[in-house]
């Protein structure tokens, strides 16, 4: 299997520095900050790149799951809201809840949302996220 890298560089102070990530090979690159990151501030931060992680892989999962119970998966469609909590230890990622809206054909709501859970549980993000309660609300389009 392929190992998977992307790197990051800080300069300077929490408050005051910034920062680069680039994805990969190089296909996304997002300056940081400690606005970016625990304001509004513009820029991307690395709770963003781990939701969208995590809604790209459970999108292929939810996909694979149901192509393999022999449905037809025409679109997965995943919004990841990541909750960033301050507890006495620190930050700490305390919730992740996948929003999926999935246009099927030939399944019902019951054998959907089966699927969808299984997929939830499965994907390797989810399972690297093991220590972060993760919720889902999933729907089919046309239904």
């Amino acid at each position: 299997m392929p190992i998977r890298k992307s790197s990051a560089e800080w300069q300077g102070n929490l408050n005051q520095g910034r920062g680069k990530m680039v994805v990969g090979n190089g296909s996304f690159e997002g300056a940081y900050s400690f606005g970016s990151r625990f304001e509004n501030s513009d820029g991307t931060n690395p709770e963003e790149l781990i939701a969208a992680a995590h809604a790209g892989c459970f999108s292929m999962a939810l996909s694979h799951e149901l192509d393999q119970e022999g449905y037809e998966p025409h679109r997965v469609s995943t919004e990841a809201v990541l909750e960033l909590d301050k507890t006495d230890s620190g930050f700490t990622i305390s919730t992740i809840t996948l929003n999926c809206r999935a246009k099927i054909s030939g399944i019902n709501r019951d054998a959907f949302a089966d699927i969808a859970r299984l997929a939830k549980d499965n994907c390797p993000v989810s399972r690297a996220l093991a220590g972060v309660t993760i919720k889902m609300n999933a729907e089919l389009e046309g239904q």
